[in-house]
């Protein structure tokens, strides 16, 4: 079986750093904190790698934008030899509200530009996704401003207990276990 790639869906630069769309990435960069795994920069790919210590994931951040995730993908496919199907894709979403964490296999790209990039480069929509819950702002007018601030402080408290809720199932989901994963997230 091949190894799965876990990757974290935010902007570069100190202006995004802590807004919801960012929070695919931040979630990631904390996740690799915890297992003592650190990223190395890889121009080539665009992105910040790192490698489990035995090997059997690769956690990648992309350093270019959101809306071009996908190319940053196909590379990470290409030199690692991965499918889409190997892929965990961790990002905001707008249809949950905030301390939301929902784990889906496929689907449509709900209006994110970067998981629309992702369909079109990669030709598919087959792949694992981390859905972590922002809220809408209520008009479609409001989503780009509402993606591009931070959360406030009580939807901070919600989406910090939700991440701690991931972080208990993160072994079962590296171990494909993607369905016991969404129970215990639900328990």
């Amino acid at each position: 079986m091949s190894k799965l790639c876990f990757v974290g869906i935010g902007n570069p630069g100190a202006k995004y750093e802590e807004t919801k769309h960012n929070i695919g990435k931040d979630w990631l960069n904390r996740i690799c904190n915890e297992l003592n795994l650190e990223f190395i920069l890889k121009e080539k790919l665009e992105a910040l790698i790192a490698n489990s210590s035995q090997s059997d994931f690769i956690m990648a951040i992309p350093t270019n934008f959101v809306n071009n995730t996908g190319k940053t993908i196909q590379k990470i496919m290409r030199y690692s030899n991965i499918s889409c199907e190997d892929l965990v894709v961790f990002h905001d979403d707008l249809d949950l509200n905030p301390g939301e964490v929902k784990i889906k296999f496929g689907g449509g790209h709900g209006g994110h530009n970067g998981l629309k990039d992702i369909f079109e480069i990669t030709g598919s929509k087959n792949f694992y996704r981390i859905r972590i819950g922002i809220g809408h702002p209520g008009d479609k007018s409001d989503v780009t401003n509402w993606v591009l601030s931070k959360s406030k402080p009580k939807d901070k408290i919600l989406i910090e207990e939700s991440f701690y809720d991931l972080s208990k199932v993160f072994k079962l989901i590296c171990e494909r276990k993607f369905s016991e994963a969404q129970l215990q997230l639900h328990t």
